[in-house]
Order: structure tokens, then C-alpha cells, then sequence
């Protein structure tokens, strides 16, 4: 085996850890990267979650600490030993599906250095995502916007790409396993936990991160719906308090109001003219026929193309046969956009017009499965949740 580029220098004052799981190539790509810092003063520590590959021979390979965990822990148990094993004063978590930029490991130290009360910090990915479809791309351009125009004084954490005081990390018990056992929003409740202490979390927004995940629908609306919107909702509910930050915004609120009386007032439509309901899936398989062009062919600009075909021609259509309802459907598709401008002018700004395009009715989907995750979430806190605490 062909030693990889060393990791870290003589004086440690970050421990970076990664946690990995049956990922060689990213996790090659990752510490690659961290090989390039132009600041040396760290380690790198992998905790090889019980892979059943050679992920571990990759660590080793590129002269990293490397531990290896009898049984899957998931990423929150990982992430717990990794810090149990640190040397540093400073945790830098680094998912192994990203790639850190040169000056990533640098700044988290200014951070620190330069605030003494600065308890933690976490950055964002950049809009310069590795894999080429529509569906990788527009997810990812929606992370970095969202942490993009989050408050600097954050109310949660992330662990992508995010640091804290170690001291502090291991005083707080870290990550909690025992809630999640698989990548859900376990950063976002130690995040909360630690701002109801009263420590302070800042976002470092020039401190960002090249995500390599490959998304599809499916896995999108799965990873929304179960590991984000539904544990999110009920650990809202448990510490009684909905931060006006990141994607919990008031104007998010009402967006997602916004497209919850778009889904009654569809449904009423439909009930009167059944062929309307058509349109959805047909506008969304165009845009999934788009995603599978660019995953094969980078264009990404084909997939708004055929989006924007298909919903001019559809709701032409949906405007002769029941003019009215259409004209109540685009009034509300309309408040949406105007609503969340400065969203869609990112998007027309970094990828054009014709991504855009195909960016509206990703958001219109994303309001309508966030709204079906708070409902469920709530029923879970009041049915189970609520039941636990009592007994």
C-alpha cells in the first residue's frame, strides 16, 4: 500500500474526527483534503463504525489515529469515542463524505482564540457540490443557503462541519446514542442543550465544505421526513421553544401555511375536475427524468428545462378547463415565491435560470412533506412522548 499525505504536525491543538462507515472512496477524498490545511497544529482521529470494507485501511493509509468499533454505533457513538480518544483542547467534527477547504482547520482556531467565550461553531457546505444531478446539487445549494442566511449566533449545532471546547463536549456527555443510533439530529440536540445552559454557538459562515453525497428523491424526502422533520418536531415540542432561525424561520412558518392551504384548496379543485390531479406527478416525473439526464450527462440546466415545459404546458392546460382554481393555485404558488425571493434569486444567481425554474416545485414538495412531519411529529410527542415523561 502507497503511504497517503501525512496528517497534522508536531504541535496538536485540534483533534479533528471523522467518523466512517463503509465509505473507502469518501473517506480517501476527506482526508486528502485535510491534508492540504495550510494550518498543522492537529490530528486526525477516524472511528471506523463496524464497516465490513477496507474504510479502516484508508485511515491507515493516510496516517490517521484509526479505532475501530466492535458493533455500529452510529455516527453519535462514533463521534463520542473519537472525542474520548482526542488530544486537543478543540474537537473539530468532519463528516467523511466532505472534503474541508485549506484554511477550514486555521480558522476554527482564530475562532476559538480570538473568542474567549466562544463555546462552539459550525460552518456550512459550499455551492460546489462533487456529484453532478439536479436533485445532489439543489439540495445541497439549500443547505448552504439556509446556514448562509442564519443568525451568526446560532440556536442549534452541526456536525458536518462544526467544533466545540472538548472539555465542554464531554461535561455535556456528547452526542446521545440512545436517542439516535443512525444519522438523525443528533448535533441538533446537543445543540440545544447547550444553548439552554446558556453557551453561545456561533456560525462561521466562511468556513465551508465540499459535500460528495450523491441525493435522490426518495432519499431526500426519506432523510427529511424520518431523520430531520419528525425527531426535529418532537424535540421541539420537548424543550417548548421554536428558534427563529435556520429553517424554523417565521418566514418559513408561513410558507409552510401557505402550502398547507395550497394542498386544500388543490384538493377541492381536484374533487371538482378529477383529471387535475395529474399535474403533480407529472411535473415532478419531469423533473426526476431531468435528475437521471444530469447524473449521466452533468447538464443540470436540462433538468429545469423539462420542468418548466411541463408546468407551463400543465397549467395552461389546468387554466382552460378550471380557470378559477388555477387562478387560486398560482396566487398561492405566488405568495410562496414571493415569500422566499431571496431563495430563489440564490439559486438563479449560482445555477441560472432554468435550475431555478426547477427549484420551485422542489420547495412547494418540501413544504408539503415538512408539514406531514410536524403533524406526525406532534402526534408522537402527544401520544408517546408525553406518556414516557409520565411514567
Amino acid at each position: 500500500m502507497t503511504p497517503g499525505p501525512a496528517l497534522g504536525g508536531e504541535s496538536v491543538r485540534v483533534s479533528v474526527v471523522v467518523p466512517a462507515r463503509n465509505c473507502p472512496e469518501q473517506l480517501r477524498y476527506c482526508l486528502g483534503k485535510l491534508a492540504e490545511s495550510t494550518c498543522r497544529e492537529y490530528e486526525v482521529i477516524v472511528v471506523d463504525d463496524a464497516s465490513t470494507d477496507d474504510t479502516g485501511a484508508v485511515a491507515v493509509e493516510f496516517g490517521a489515529q484509526m479505532v475501530r468499533l466492535p458493533e455500529r454505533m452510529g455516527p453519535a457513538g462514533a463521534r463520542n469515542k473519537g472525542a474520548e480518544l482526542a488530544s486537543a483542547e478543540i474537537l473539530y467534527f468532519v463528516d467523511a463524505d466532505v472534503g474541508v477547504h485549506p484554511g477550514n482547520v486555521g480558522a476554527v482556531l482564530a475562532a476559538f482564540d480570538e473568542d474567549a467565550e466562544l463555546d462552539a461553531l459550525f460552518g456550512s457546505y459550499d455551492t460546489v457540490p462533487t456529484e453532478p444531478n439536479f436533485i445532489s446539487q439543489y439540495r445541497n445549494l439549500f443547505h448552504h443557503f439556509v446556514h448562509q442566511q442564519g443568525h451568526e449566533q446560532a440556536s442549534t449545532f452541526w456536525s458536518g462541519c462544526g467544533a466545540i471546547r472538548r472539555q465542554l463536549f464531554l461535561d455535556f456527555g456528547g452526542f446521545d446514542p440512545g436517542l439516535y443510533d443512525r444519522p438523525a439530529i443528533e448535533d441538533i440536540e446537543l445543540g440545544a442543550r447547550l444553548v439552554r445552559a446558556g453557551h453561545r454557538i456561533a456560525v462561521k459562515k466562511q468556513i465551508q465544505v465540499t459535500h460528495l453525497k450523491r441525493w435522490t428523491l426518495w432519499g431526500m424526502i426519506r432523510t427529511d421526513v424520518f431523520d430531520r422533520g419528525i425527531p426535529w418536531t418532537r424535540l421541539i415540542l420537548r424543550e417548548g421553544s421554536l428558534p427563529n432561525d435556520l429553517n424554523t424561520s417565521v418566514s418559513q412558518r408561513v410558507s409552510l401555511l401557505l402550502v398547507a392551504a395550497l394542498v386544500v384548496v388543490f384538493a377541492l379543485a381536484a374533487w371538482f375536475f378529477p383529471v387535475m390531479l395529474v399535474i403533480p406527478p407529472a411535473i415532478l416525473l419531469s423533473a426526476l427524468c431531468g435528475d437521471r439526464y444530469t447524473l449521466a450527462h452533468g447538464v443540470t440546466t436540462l433538468a429545469g428545462l423539462m420542468t418548466l415545459a411541463a408546468g407551463v404546458a400543465l397549467v395552461s392546460w389546468s387554466a382552460w378547463i378550471a380557470p378559477l382554481w388555477t387562478a387560486a393555485l398560482a396566487a398561492l404558488v405566488t405568495a410562496v415565491a414571493l415569500l422566499n425571493l431571496r431563495f430563489y434569486a440564490f439559486y438563479l444567481r449560482e445555477r441560472g435560470p432554468l435550475f431555478a425554474a426547477a427549484v420551485v416545485p422542489m420547495h412547494i414538495l418540501y413544504y408539503f412533506y415538512s408539514g406531514l412531519s410536524f403533524a406526525v411529529g406532534m402526534y408522537l410527542h402527544l401520544v408517546h412522548d408525553r406518556r414516557a415523561h409520565a411514567t
